[in-house]
């Protein structure tokens, strides 16, 4: 069942962008990385609550996850 699913999404089609756009989308999603993680951990310094951190793995997370999306993105040849 598992690798009927996997197959279902390689043969999905991706979004036709050409290279500029890919690099522009790419660019724009390192940055929502930046913001979203520069909120979730640095952002706890200034609230009135303790530091909390699964809030900041999260954002940790967050940023890495747009980090790796946005070099796919870039990175993809025509």
């Amino acid at each position: 069942m598992g690798h009927r699913c996997c197959h279902a999404l390689r043969k999905m089609r991706m979004l036709d962008l050409n290279p500029r756009q890919r690099a522009l989308v790419g660019d724009k999603l390192f940055d929502f990385g930046n913001v979203a993680a520069g909120g979730m951990v640095f952002g706890q310094f200034l609230a009135d609550r303790p530091f909390s951190i699964a809030l900041g793995i999260g954002g940790l997370v967050v940023w890495v996850a747009c980090f790796v999306l946005s070099v796919a993105l870039e990175g993809r040849r025509d």
